[in-house]
């Protein structure tokens, strides 16, 4: 039954009681949204409800408590989610893993891998502001693992609340099948509770805490809406089951099993996401969610797709299924430094994970115990002796990456050997940010090695974060998502390892990529007595035509026919071209975008050697490079801007001096609220949260996400290339 009218007490079997849960009860869940659109609160309240925490705290910690979920003492003052946290609870007899992710876009990678991993998503709107920028991003994340969701419309009791103005977004500008399975009772200051479209009950919540959900008819006054917006949501199913569509076409009454039926097929099939309604802050509409949860989103055996890559095959993907009693296959997903060492989070997609038994790094080989598993609930752990397929647990003690496979450690005896298996990774976005960092002057040897040992640290738990040493200015480098991600991480150097860091100013990740085809025939040639170098390659350069993700925008293709670049060194070639785009010779940056062809060369049978055409590479392409009309590339961000009406002419007019281009604007129903979308280069976005705080008087608000890397224009690349060679004559770049 779709709304059981549960009492706290019901769901509040102790998780150390908890055995491990049979599959079919599981649900591992996501709760994703824009920043500030109420996740935290709202698992605050699950959490509550189903028994695992005894009272509710408020998010940004002004109670000197907190939110369960934010543990860290950065995300308690700053009122935001920074590192994704698991958890656990129990409603019915459903075992749930919850995920709580950060909705600011710096952080997305936490979204990113999370999603990877769990079977549902529960996506969050506010009722408000509607469908933001990174309700788009979380969108196309669920959209690129397939994830089935259901949406939770939030904020209802807020001034300005417009719930089907939320539906109607969701359809047009994530092009989803959308329909609310609730209709609200109420709005802004009214708002009571929910009718439930699919039962015809109406739902209010008493007590205290909206613990008592209070299950009675449908008031006349909304009936007739009820029933109209009931035939929407059956029209709706109908247009993707067959089923309710059957039933639907030949006039019959759709009842609410049937409804709820065709709408869990929908949506496991990811046709169709039900909407529902309410105030996770004023404790309303939070227990039917929880039903929705455990009625229309999969449990790990009826995830559909779910495949592993043979690694003695060529990655061939195959089928596999969530059983306890096949060979042990599980994904690490998130890793995170403890006081008790690597803790490493897991998701089990088959088999039985045991405390005590030895597993195998898919990647490495490597054997290790697992001398310590437990269930999370943010920030604790409950020890626990297995858990099976379909789960999500941690274990202390297994060193690894993120994102490695595990299997079991093979049977003694087995007739035939089981298969190499591993789970495919997640998609990594590249940082766009970068500063220079080191510990100030002076620093003693100790607080030196935590430096390192902490941007080693903070590297291997969070892929988007990269490291790396400057050749020439020997700086150490940090690369990241934007200002605050890189904030949060000079800030975290502080607290945790007591290091202060002296961070440079934010530098951008420019790239250069070439507009044109450009040949090259280059010979090289050395005799320096006894064997020399020789080698001598033919090809050219090009532009990729076709769109690239940014994961390889670079091709290398072979085109030589017969044997005058021998084969063994044709990887040289490729090696030494890789080497000519890791330093653009404009300003310095990689070059991208780009595919280079083989087609000829020659080769002595002495003097020729992988050396001699790994540097012929290099330099024949490089000289391609410069005749193939090479520009500069910048990235541009898409820009959203919240601000009170009355700010929009000088907002729009700021985002314009500062090279952006507007792409839409649009003023709040109630006249009260502009938001502005643009795209506008990350050079000319620095200390813009200055600006529009000055500009709107505290009110505004801002979020950005990188969407490409685009040309500059001719002036600027003038200027980036005189400043890059002043720096280079001066030795420092």
């Amino acid at each position: 039954m779709l709304i059981a009218l549960r009492r706290r007490a019901a769901g509040a079997l102790c998780a150390r009681q908890l055995s491990a849960a049979a599959a079919e009860l599981t649900r591992n869940i996501g709760i994703s949204a824009h920043i500030d659109s109420g996740k935290t609160t709202l698992t605050e309240r699950i959490l509550y409800y189903t028994g695992r925490i005894g009272a509710i705290h408020d998010v940004r910690g002004k109670d000197g408590v907190g939110a369960k979920m934010d543990s860290m003492d950065l995300e308690r003052e700053k009122g935001i989610t920074i590192q994704s946290a698991a958890t656990h609870c129990t409603w019915g007899a459903n075992h749930v893993n919850i995920i709580d992710t950060p909705g600011h876009v710096d952080f997305t990678i936490e979204v990113e891998r999370a999603l990877r991993v769990l079977d549902g998503g529960v996506l969050v709107l506010c009722g408000v502001s509607g469908v933001q920028s990174q309700s788009l991003t979380v969108d196309r994340q669920m959209k690129r693992y397939d994830v089935p969701r259901v949406a939770f419309v939030n904020k209802l009791d807020r001034a300005g609340a417009d719930p089907d103005r939320v539906v109607a977004q969701v359809r047009e500008q994530m092009a989803l099948n959308a329909c609310a399975v609730q209709l609200p009772v109420g709005l802004e200051a009214a708002h009571e509770g929910v009718i439930d479209l699919v039962r015809m009950k109406r739902l209010t919540f008493a007590g205290d805490r909206g613990e008592d959900v209070v299950e009675d008819d449908v008031p006349a006054a909304s009936a007739d809406l009820a029933e109209e917006r009931r035939a929407a949501l059956v029209e709706a199913v109908a247009d993707v089951d067959d089923d309710v569509a059957e039933a639907y076409l030949e006039g019959l009454e759709v009842d609410g099993d049937a409804l709820a039926a065709g709408i869990r097929r929908a949506t496991m099939a990811r046709d169709f996401v039900p909407v529902f309604m309410g105030s996770a802050f004023k404790n309303k509409g939070v227990q039917p969610l929880l039903d929705g949860v455990v009625a229309y989103l999969p449990s790990p055996p009826e995830r559909e797709g779910v495949v592993a890559l043979d690694l003695e095959d060529d990655e061939t993907p195959v089928p596999i299924a969530c059983d306890a009693d096949a060979p042990l296959l599980c994904l690490a997903f998130k890793l995170e430094e403890s006081r008790f060492g690597q803790l490493t989070y897991v998701r089990i997609y088959q088999g039985t994970l045991r405390k005590g038994a030895t597993i195998v790094n898919a990647r490495t080989r490597a054997k290790t115990k697992v001398p310590r598993l437990v269930r999370m609930h943010s920030d604790d752990m409950e020890d626990i002796d297995a858990a099976s397929a379909g789960d999500v647990v941690a274990m202390f003690g297994v060193d690894c990456a993120s994102m490695d496979s595990f299997a079991g450690e093979p049977k003694k005896g087995a007739k035939e050997a089981p298969r190499k298996l591993a789970m495919a990774s997640m998609y990594v976005p590249r940082p766009v940010i970068s500063i220079a960092v080191a510990p100030k002057k002076g620093a003693a040897p100790n607080v030196i090695d935590a430096f390192g040992n902490a941007l080693q640290r903070f590297a291997r738990e969070d892929p988007t974060l990269r490291v790396h040493v400057d050749a020439e200015s020997k700086q150490t480098i940090l690369s990241g998502m934007g200002e605050l991600h890189l904030d949060v991480y000079v800030e975290r150097m502080k607290r945790e390892y007591k290091v202060d860091v002296d961070a440079g100013m934010p530098s951008v990740n420019y790239r250069e990529a070439i507009s044109k085809r450009a040949d090259f025939e280059y010979l090289h040639k050395k005799q320096t007595g006894g064997s020399g170098q020789y080698a001598k390659v033919v090809g050219y350069v090009e532009p990729l035509e076709d769109d690239f993700d940014g994961d390889e925008p670079f091709e290398f293709v072979n085109e030589c026919v017969g044997t005058n670049v021998p084969s063994e060194y044709i990887p040289s070639v490729e090696k030494g071209a890789r080497d000519a785009i890791a330093k653009g010779n404009l300003i310095g940056f990689p070059v991208e975008g780009m595919r280079v062809v083989l087609q000829d060369g020659a080769a002595h049978a002495v003097d020729s050697s992988d050396m001699a055409f790994r540097a012929a590479g290099q330099a024949a392409v490089r000289g391609a490079i410069d005749r193939a009309k090479a520009s500069v590339l910048e990235p541009l961000m898409a820009l959203e801007v919240t601000v009170p009406a009355e700010f929009q002419g000088d907002i729009m007019g700021a985002i314009n001096q500062r090279r952006g281009i507007i792409t839409h604007s649009e003023i709040s129903a109630d006249g009260s609220h502009a938001v502005i979308n643009a795209e506008v280069p990350l050079a000319n976005l620095f200390g813009y949260s200055t600006d529009v705080r000055s500009a709107t008087q505290g009110k505004g608000e801002f979020t950005m996400e990188y969407v490409r890397h685009a040309n500059v224009l001719p002036d600027i690349q003038a200027e980036l290339v005189k400043e890059h060679q002043e720096k280079r004559a001066a030795g420092t770049a």
